[in-house]
């Protein structure tokens, strides 16, 4: 272990009350500090916020562990919770620790035999049960929902800061996005990065959704455009759900929108050496060609 790990270890013990084998970094992820840790006898996976981060928003840990126990408790596919704290307790930051689910990853699972149609019709039966819980027993029922105009200046918010020379055709998707909004449906719980990627496999059945770090409550049909961004064809996704196709398409440029902002911005936090992670530069293509997408699909 690395002196950081070491030092995470030791608090998260402590808090625990029970021997903490070994802390290690899961490298998969990019939006969080996430570990594996080893018990006796089992395994978690713990999570933490950026050394300094403000606790607000993709870093208030606290806030997905309450969605996580709401979700759990209700039989839902989510990781149990462990522990969890809001003071800064663990290498001076709050800390959810979380049993570690047993599972695939997507492309493990295509590889052991499932088709990716099968993994998304799972997705979308999940999803079904996410949406039908209702909003007061989420864990986050006091707080308002998102109306269409708050998502997408959401977005554009991160969009602005994005490298300028990818994004020029970006506030003309924007402005499509506003003239062409469809009618509110009802608010459901919103996973926010409902893909396949953020979900673990048993023999071809979801076993559980992981980050929940930008969930609330919104519209339904943002994870399910959500889930059409890669291995499976968009249309299928939405005939699955049995979505309106035309607030379907207006949702599906919204989610190219979402990505391209979201990759953009990491992209800038990148360059400037505050979020380190090569991988973004790799993703230019991606930010321009969805912002094309989206303009596509709407025009």
């Amino acid at each position: 272990m690395t002196d950081a790990e070491e030092r995470i270890r030791n608090d998260l013990a402590a808090q625990i009350k029970e021997p903490v084998r070994a802390v290690r970094a899961i490298p998969e992820g990019h939006s969080g500090f996430t570990y594996w840790v080893e018990l006796d006898g089992r395994r978690g996976v713990l999570r933490l916020p950026p050394p300094g981060a403000r606790i607000a928003g993709p870093a208030d840990i606290p806030r997905q562990a309450k969605i996580m126990a709401a979700l759990h408790q209700l039989g839902l596919p989510v990781p149990a919770i462990v522990a969890t704290s809001e003071d800064p307790i663990v290498d001076g930051r709050p800390f959810v620790l979380m049993e570690a689910v047993p599972g695939n990853r997507v492309e493990q699972a295509i590889d052991a035999g499932s088709s990716p149609l099968q993994l998304a019709a799972s997705a979308v039966e999940v999803l079904r049960r996410f949406q039908s819980v209702p909003c007061e027993s989420t864990g986050i029922g006091g707080e308002d929902p998102m109306p269409l105009e708050g998502e997408i200046a959401r977005w554009t918010w991160l969009m602005e800061r994005a490298p300028a020379e990818l994004t020029g055709q970006a506030p003309r998707l924007a402005r499509l996005l506003f003239d062409r909004k469809p009618l509110p449906r009802s608010p459901v719980l919103v996973h926010g990065d409902y893909h396949l990627s953020n979900m673990l496999f048993d023999r071809g059945r979801v076993s559980a959704v992981v980050d929940w770090e930008i969930a609330q409550l919104g519209q339904p049909l943002l994870d399910v455009c959500c889930i059409s961004l890669s291995h499976v064809p968009p249309d299928a996704v939405g005939e699955m759900y049995a979505a309106d196709p035309d607030d379907y398409r207006w949702y599906r440029a919204l989610t190219y929108y979402k990505y391209a902002s979201i990759f953009g911005y990491n992209l800038m936090l990148h360059r400037r050496g505050k979020r380190p992670d090569p991988s973004y530069e790799q993703r230019t293509d991606t930010i321009l060609g969805f912002i094309d997408q989206g303009i596509g699909v709407l025009g």
